[in-house]
């Protein structure tokens, strides 16, 4: 995954109103921290910030008073109703060093006629260089057949990455599609006005 670079102005006040007047100007609120550094609190442009934030584990360039820091994003707020973005959280990470992330699952190809392909887990959950998160890991279903069952430890991973999840933990599935269920006789009379009594007899 390529990185992005966006440009960090440090803070000086706090507070829910300071945020208020960041975001009213199209700002993001957010702090970078960690390998024992002191938390430091930025601002970020706010349109720039989102478009980098729609790839998951997006790798950030911060240009903080013209020094450059790699960071991954750790947690992001939303707005539960705008969807904009409120405030992120932004781990810093070495060029070299490993760092575990949930990674989604991507089903390619198409299993044999007349199966239904469930997946049980959305993401794997990998260690990876720090510059090599891919956006997604991708599994291929083409040709499986009712039964099959793909485990976490038989989809192939990047190159140096190694899984976290429990490899025997079924990813895929893939079954036989349920028919529709034949209607019984008395429903199909019952239907079309007619008892599924016997008329009775009069004397």
């Amino acid at each position: 995954m390529s990185e992005v670079k966006l440009s960090a102005a440090k803070r000086t006040e706090f507070g829910k109103g300071a945020a208020r007047r960041l975001r009213r100007a199209h700002q993001v609120p957010a702090v970078i921290y960690g390998h024992g550094t002191d938390p430091v609190h930025v601002s970020l442009p706010g349109h720039a910030t989102m478009l980098a934030l729609k790839q998951s584990n997006q790798l950030l360039t911060l240009e903080v008073e013209g020094t450059p820091t790699l960071a991954l994003p750790k947690a992001i707020q939303r707005d539960p109703i705008r969807g904009t973005i409120e405030h992120v959280d932004l781990l810093i990470v070495r060029r070299g060093e490993k760092v575990t992330v949930d990674v989604a699952l991507h089903v390619t190809g198409l299993s044999v006629p007349g199966t239904l392909v469930t997946s049980e887990l959305n993401a794997l959950s990998i260690e990876v260089d720090a510059t090599r998160i891919p956006g997604q890991i991708e599994v291929d279903v083409t040709g499986a057949e009712a039964g099959t069952a793909i485990h976490a430890g038989q989809i192939e991973l990047p190159e140096g990455a190694v899984l976290i999840n429990d490899p025997e933990s079924i990813a895929v599935h893939i079954t036989a599609a349920t028919a529709d269920l034949e209607v019984e006789p008395e429903a199909d009379a019952a239907e079309e006005g007619e008892s599924a009594e016997p008329a009775a007899v009069e004397a």
